[in-house]
């Protein structure tokens, strides 16, 4: 990484809302059109400019613009000094120009809505700490004001926002309630009198916790409360509430403390924030869906309170973007480094040789990190997707009269649901494989990855609940699936069902819009070659995930006002299968798609091998389903392993170019293991 000047990063046209038909990952299949990079080979190259996607450009950027000082860690500092270390950094991204990706351009912004997501990915590539104080600067509290607010906050905050003049908070998590924000207690009554909205925590779980900023730094935050007027209640809102004055000390009626020691992210400052009888001016309400008029009347376009708050909280769905991608980057780090110590340590002799073996010839360290390195890739091109779907649903303002999509909107929330929840498990399995990997290595603070592990394990969690959140993806598909087969009785829908699964033209209840089911051109289930067969793959995939869905629908479909909960509480198992075995289809059928657009030659060969091992992988991790289901035989089931260790040691010879695809500037590996 080198250091460029100060000034703000300007868009660019190639920057402006790519298209499907646009995207760079077809002209990137060009090796005329790739721009050699020094020390990678063609195939590297060419490999990466695929996995980087639309906003290709930008990334580059990052990479040369963005200086490691800016971005990596210390490890061992105390706590007051990585806080304080994250903060400076913080400033300086800032004054980069770099807080102003995503925002509206007419306030100084630059770029576009989905290009903030994949910087976010760009900046996980170092420090973890650093990255969750950007992104609750300009993701959460400046997102939050974009995309809650009016032209008048957007006037009076966001640039202040964007150059980190003024720190702020996202409070929405209370002591008693995380993933259930409609249950929120903390309240915000209007006072028709004054004209002023009153904050108060009225009891200890509605105590705000675990916010980022709160601690030290934040000098503003948006608290989530439930809105009352003389009228009545009308749920939850979103108000700007000053917390500190600008000397740093916490103003009347506000209570700041500090969280403490986490297991990870040592540089952010969370904190707790509770009010007793604070008062702001009505106009610090963020009034996007629900407003206040001059009466003291409560106004809104979205008479219904649930749909409001669901449509409040869609508006918010880019932090599941930008958790999920940056989680992916970590995992990907981790494997840059645990494959480059692999490629170099060597342990024991085989027989007649006097040098010992390099660990990653043996097939045990292959299959530990080789599946994984695949899984990456395939989650590559599924974040890519999310973000261009994101920037076409939410990255332009609605025209006045303009119905939104409501059943794109419900996918994207769906998909993004998933896909964070998928990736950050993936981040935490794959880390803490890669430090075991190492060896004792692994577990050097200066080699990064148990920092990495420790900062990531919280991914899981924050963003929503990751089961929570798989339990919203089947909710969804569920929906989906209720509007197809709803009107049906039951052994009809069972006969229709049947027919329609013999003749294998299931239509997919949601999944990436123009991929086509591949069962018909899929090789026969005999047919041993079929293990490489893409159609044959996705077929698969496909099969589980219909199925399981199938089932799910049947299986809940006497559910009623008396029985419903203790229904789905008792499906919990099957439910979460049907999410992860769609979500698992919806990667593969991007990663493919991706593939499918690359000109043929070496790197696309290179890529097919990996997206197949990705496939196999997951087929063998649910052998007994496929088996139980009659999807393979015991013969099959055994070919399927003996494939994924043939992939494993072809794959070897070609991880340089896998681990240099990844894009990661060598700068930001400062692990003393990882060293070309």
């Amino acid at each position: 990484m080198t250091t460029t000047s100060t000034s703000d990063p300007q868009p660019d046209a190639a920057q402006q809302a790519p298209s499907k038909a646009q995207d760079s990952t077809t002209a990137a299949s060009s090796p005329s059109s790739v721009t050699p990079t020094p020390g990678i080979s063609p195939v590297a190259e060419q490999l990466r400019r695929t996995v980087d996607g639309a906003w290709w450009e930008l990334r580059e950027r990052a990479r040369t613009e963005l200086a490691p000082e800016d971005l990596l860690g210390e490890p061992g500092l105390p706590v007051e000094e990585q806080r304080e270390r994250v903060l400076r950094q913080l400033l300086r991204v800032a004054e980069q120009g770099y807080g102003r990706v995503g925002f509206p351009t007419e306030y100084g912004g630059t770029y576009n809505y989905g290009a903030s997501c994949v910087l976010f990915e760009m900046q996980a590539l170092g420090d973890l700490s650093l990255l969750v104080k950007t992104g609750v600067q300009f993701g959460l509290f400046g997102g939050a004001v974009m995309r809650l607010g009016t032209e008048r906050h957007f006037a009076t905050y966001l640039e202040d926002i964007m150059t980190c003049k003024l720190l702020g908070c996202f409070a929405m998590t209370e002591v008693g309630h995380g993933s259930n924000v409609q249950r929120l207690e903390t309240t915000a009554v209007y006072d028709d009198a004054t004209q002023e909205i009153v904050l108060d925590s009225p009891t200890e779980s509605s105590v705000k916790t675990y916010i980022g900023n709160a601690a030290r730094d934040g000098r503003m935050a948006v608290v989530f409360a439930q809105l009352r007027t003389a009228e009545g209640e009308h749920g939850v809102h979103a108000v700007l509430v000053p917390i500190r004055d600008t000397e740093g000390t916490p103003l009347p009626g506000v209570t700041i403390g500090d969280n403490g020691d986490k297991a990870g992210l040592p540089g952010v400052d969370n904190g707790t924030l509770a009010f007793h009888g604070v008062r702001v001016p009505k106009a610090n309400l963020l009034n996007a869906f629900g407003d206040i008029d001059d009466n003291g009347r409560y106004v809104s376009d979205i008479e219904s309170s649930n749909r409001r708050f669901f449509t409040m909280l869609g508006t918010l769905v880019r932090g599941r973007v930008c958790v999920g991608g940056g989680s992916g980057a970590a995992a990907k780090k981790a494997l840059a480094i645990a494959l480059r110590y692999g490629s170099v340590r060597r342990q024991f002799e085989a027989p007649g040789q006097e040098e010992e073996t390099v660990v990653l010839d043996y097939l045990a360290h292959q299959r530990k990190l080789l599946p994984r390195l695949a899984k990456s890739y395939a989650l590559s091109f599924a974040q890519n997707s999310v973000t261009e779907l994101l920037q076409e649903l939410h990255g332009t303002p609605q025209v006045d009269g303009q119905e939104r999509d409501e059943n794109a909107g419900r996918e994207l929330e769906t998909r993004v649901a998933g896909l964070k929840a998928t990736t950050t498990w993936h981040a935490v399995d794959t880390i803490q494989v890669c430090r075991e990997a190492c060896g004792g290595a692994g577990y050097l603070a200066d080699n990064q990855l148990g920092q990495m592990r420790a900062d990531v394990d919280v991914f899981a969690t924050f963003e929503g609940d990751n089961t929570v959140l798989m339990q919203l993806v089947a909710k969804g598909l569920l929906t989906e699936f209720a509007e197809v087969w709803g009107g049906l009785a039951g052994p009809e829908l069972v006969s229709k069902l049947s027919k329609q699964v013999a003749g294998g033209v299931v239509e997919r209840t949601t999944g990436r819009a123009g991929i086509q089911r591949l069962v018909d051109l899929a090789k026969g289930r005999d047919d041993e070659s079929a293990m490489d067969d893409h159609g044959w793959q996705l077929s698969m995939f496909e099969q589980r995930a219909d199925h399981a869905l199938e089932t799910l629908g049947m299986r809940l479909r006497k559910a009623n006002k008396e029985n419903a909960f203790q229904l789905f509480n008792n499906a919990q198992d099957h439910v979460l299968f049907a999410a992860r075995t769609h979500i698992d289809r919806v990667i593969l059928e991007e990663a493919q798609a991706a593939y499918t657009e690359m000109t043929g030659g070496p790197a696309k060969e290179l890529l097919g091998r990996a997206l197949t091992l990705y496939a196999l992988d997951s087929i063998e991790q649910d052998k007994a389903w496929f088996i139980e289901h009659g999807r393979l035989n015991t013969t099959r089931s055994r070919l399927v392993t003996a494939t994924i260790n043939e992939l494993c040691g072809e794959l070897r010879g070609h991880v340089t170019d896998l681990v240099d695809a990844l894009g990661i500037p060598d700068e930001l590996i400062t692990a003393p293991i990882a060293q070309r």
